[in-house]
């Protein structure tokens, strides 16, 4: 099993004719994902060529969602038109739309992520390498060859670290790799995605990686100490990261003694998270965890 997506996902490329949202579709369709069209407006009726075979254009995600019964969006469009292709999705009541985009305003985030959470579509992102299901599916821009199918759920703000994980944590492989993206308004956060894991019966252990900035891994952390009942091994990056300076990511900021990585790792690990100093520390103590979970059964 996976978490939101699986072999089955019909997916919808918003922006498929421009230059990236061309090439990781590209992608995509060679990583197994069921592509069944792309959008964008003024071509609808016109068709881009995949190894030779035509995935077909529609000028809206209504007319796309009637004409493909598709399930998933990715959105590859530019930041200043973003929101309004997200609200084209929410209208044609996508169950998932993945977005990718970075640079979107806060205040375009804010309003797109309030229309999709009294519609009911799940948006991962914005600001985000998407997600993948090993074998399965792979909504975004992470790359498929690095790891293969396996137990692990892996949920990160950053797209980096997402694929250094999946990359030393490949002799086991994952369930699900979800990226849900380092801006300060996100859509699904960790706490979502760490109960859809511990839902998911083919999940045995969760990977957690947090950053500086805000309290989302603090909040995770009381989350898991109350709900969560399988190992989670956890990594917070910027131990580092100067006061009051952004680092990368728009949500990756610490004012004074809040938000700082030293806080996240304490709180993680007053829920019972084991958490690594290194990616690669990181990595061996959920091989740790998985030795631990053979060695009971």
């Amino acid at each position: 099993m996976s978490i939101f997506i699986n072999a089955s996902s019909r997916v919808l490329v918003q922006g498929m004719t421009g230059k990236e949202g061309r090439k990781h579709t590209q992608r995509m369709i060679m990583s197994g994902t069921r592509i069944v069209g792309g959008v964008t407006p003024g071509k609808s009726g016109e068709s881009v060529l995949f190894e030779e075979d035509p995935v077909p254009v529609f000028g809206s995600m209504v007319e796309a969602v009637a004409a493909t019964n598709a399930d998933v969006s990715v959105v590859f469009v530019p930041p200043k038109f973003a929101k309004a292709a997200v609200l084209e999705a929410v209208e044609a009541e996508i169950a998932l739309c993945v977005v990718i985009t970075e640079g979107i305003p806060v205040h375009d985030s804010i309003e797109f992520l309030a229309a999709a959470k009294e519609s009911g579509t799940r948006v991962v992102g914005p600001n985000c390498p998407g997600l993948i299901s090993p074998g399965k599916s792979n909504v975004g821009i992470i790359p498929a060859h690095i790891s293969g199918p396996g137990r692990i759920g892996l949920v990160s703000k950053s797209g980096t670290l997402t694929y250094q994980m999946m990359y030393e944590l490949r002799d086991h492989g994952f369930s699900t790799a979800v990226g849900i993206g380092g801006d300060p308004v996100v859509g699904t956060t960790h706490i979502d995605v760490l109960q859809a894991f511990q839902d998911d019966p083919e999940t045995d252990i969760i990977v957690m990686i947090g950053e500086i900035g805000g309290d989302a891994e603090e909040r995770a952390a009381e989350y898991i100490a109350a709900n969560i009942t399988k190992p989670v091994v956890g990594y917070v990056a910027g131990f580092t990261a100067p006061p009051g300076k952004t680092m990368g990511h728009a949500g990756a900021i610490i004012t004074g003694s809040a938000g700082t990585a030293a806080a996240k790792k304490e709180a993680l690990e007053a829920a019972g998270v084991l958490v690594g100093e290194t990616p690669s520390l990181t990595a061996q103590l959920a091989r740790d965890a998985i030795a631990r979970l053979r060695g009971s059964r």
